[in-house]
């Protein structure tokens, strides 16, 4: 789907939730002295601006990361990234899963990033020049399946479909299969909204019956962002979750309890 533009949800709710985690997680494999591949296969522009129209127009930014970013401790992985990203781009900026992922990394690890919406992709190879990527103009499903097993393999694959073809739902686990079975020591992400409708409940069923190892799910719960908004929280499914990621959870729960009571 090329319709898809994730400006207008930038900072919301469900990226708080997934790029904290994402951050916690690559801030563990990175205390390792071993190198890491990164793969993400739905990049989106790595960059966004929270005064830019778009995210005016629907205040998601305002009642995710605008609220949520002075409860994560100064030490946080994610806060630090996002102090670093608002002191290199301006106050107003918000970094998307590569430029988390790019401020995670060391210089021997590598980044694989696909992005098929063409000005999304444009503007991630400009966000990404400076640095070390490889960015594809490609599929996403298709990309995870090319990138992987990566070289090195020791890492972490992120894959954050914007489910707009309702198909991705019934294509996510039969993809995580496939990719564990090519990659089977890599970390696999998968984020998912959790709607009103339940669309997603057969994808979480299928995906639990998958019992890939030190397999998680983790939800969060809040408000929809507008009236007959149909987000109603966010899901993480990882699987080979590393140590620590279960607490980590738990520490995102009791964030998100406090953030919406």
């Amino acid at each position: 789907m090329l319709s898809y533009q994730h400006i207008y949800h930038a900072g919301n709710l469900a990226d708080v939730h997934k790029h904290a985690m994402l951050a916690s997680l690559l801030a563990y494999l990175a205390r390792k002295d071993k190198p890491l591949s990164y793969i993400e296969t739905h990049a989106g522009r790595g960059l966004y601006r929270l005064d830019a129209p778009e995210a005016m127009k629907t205040g998601e930014a305002a009642a995710g990361i605008g609220r949520a970013a002075a409860l994560f401790p100064a030490d946080h992985p994610y806060r630090r990234i996002l102090a670093a990203v608002r002191d290199r781009y301006g106050r107003a900026a918000y970094p998307g899963s590569p430029l988390v992922a790019a401020l995670s990394l060391r210089s021997g690890d590598r980044m694989h990033l696909a992005e098929l919406h063409p000005q999304e992709f444009a503007a991630l190879g400009a966000t990404m020049r400076p640095f070390a990527a490889d960015v594809r103009r490609e599929d996403g499903l298709a990309f995870a399946l090319a990138a992987t097993p990566p070289d090195p393999r020791r890492g972490l694959m992120l894959i954050d479909p914007s489910y707009e073809m309702k198909a991705d739902y019934a294509a996510m686990p039969a993809l995580l299969g496939k990719v564990h079975a090519k990659w089977n020591v890599g970390i696999l992400m998968l984020w998912y909204p959790v709607l009103a409708s339940g669309a997603q409940a057969g994808m979480v069923a299928s995906l639990d019956a998958l019992a890939l190892p030190k397999a998680m799910r983790h939800e969060v719960r809040f408000p929809p962002a507008r009236e007959g908004h149909g987000m109603t929280g966010s899901g993480l499914y990882i699987a080979n979750a590393p140590f620590g990621t279960a607490e980590e959870a738990e520490r995102l729960g009791a964030l998100f309890a406090e953030l919406t009571r």
